[in-house]
């Protein structure tokens, strides 16, 4: 899945855009639109706070560097064994484990308060009331999509693609 970005002057054209959309076969779930607050987005599908924050990028890194620092506590204490206590290789698993879930927990946390990261380049559209609005296509349907947005609506500014979207948002 390719996620695509699309800058919509307002909302009677964003609604035009999404039933297009719709009729393209690319289901509302996939539809996500963001807008400054204040703008009453009517029917349209809102983005959700895991589109709007930067909730995905900070677990990952909170995972891969708590497994990692786990992962170094438990060789540590496999070295050094704390009070004469025999440590084997699932106590070093365990500790790792327990590191990747406490980093990607804490760092879930801080990104949720964080505003996306990819956003930024379209702070300026939404703070003069233009929506943003983000399309989760297959792969093979980028062009199409981004075409049929394109000749039925020149006013809107297409804002790229972002190579890859996570699987569970």
């Amino acid at each position: 899945m390719r996620r695509l970005y699309f800058l919509i002057p307002d909302v009677a054209t964003a609604r035009t855009v999404v039933d297009e959309l719709l009729l393209a076969r690319i289901e509302e779930r996939h539809i996500h639109v963001i807008a400054k607050e204040g703008v009453a987005l009517e029917d349209l599908p809102e983005a959700s706070l895991l589109q709007k924050s930067d909730f995905v990028p900070a677990v990952e890194r909170g995972l891969a560097l708590g497994g990692a620092t786990g992962a170094l506590a438990g060789l540590a204490a496999l070295a050094f064994p704390p009070a004469g206590l025999v440590l084997g290789g699932g106590a070093v698993l365990s500790i790792a484990l327990a590191g990747a879930g406490m980093g990607a927990w804490l760092s879930g946390m801080i990104g949720m308060d964080v505003a996306n990261s990819q956003l930024k380049t379209f702070e300026s559209g939404l703070e003069k009331g233009q929506l943003l609005m983000l399309v989760d296509v297959p792969k093979a349907r980028v062009d199409e999509i981004d075409t049929l947005v394109k000749q039925h609506h020149p006013e809107a500014q297409i804002g790229g693609t972002e190579p890859t979207i996570p699987a569970f948002p």
